[in-house]
């Protein structure tokens, strides 16, 4: 699975911090978030691909450390409100 070149453009002008923003925890967690939904689909199709699962759950994990980052970095209202603009649960 990737991510054309537009694809990754929209996602990285709308949470990144400026327009060619692709290296801030912001940019890279509404990254990875999507590509983890992409790869959740996938799992419902195929439950037992084995290598995506691994590969999912390795984008579980760094998404997470990128959050935990953050949640220390950002104000705690800025957090929550990254976080429902993403729709996610932590």
């Amino acid at each position: 699975m990737t991510f054309t070149k537009e694809q990754k453009q929209t996602v990285f002008s709308e949470f990144g911090l400026h327009e060619k923003d692709t290296g801030s925890s912001e940019a890279q967690v509404a990254l990875l978030t999507y590509r983890i939904n992409h790869l959740t689909e996938h799992m419902k199709e195929n439950p037992k691909d084995f290598a995506t699962r691994r590969g999912l759950t390795t984008l579980v994990g760094q998404r997470r450390r990128h959050q935990s980052y953050l949640k220390q970095r950002m104000s705690p209202e800025e957090y929550k409100d990254f976080i429902q603009k993403l729709d996610l649960r932590k």
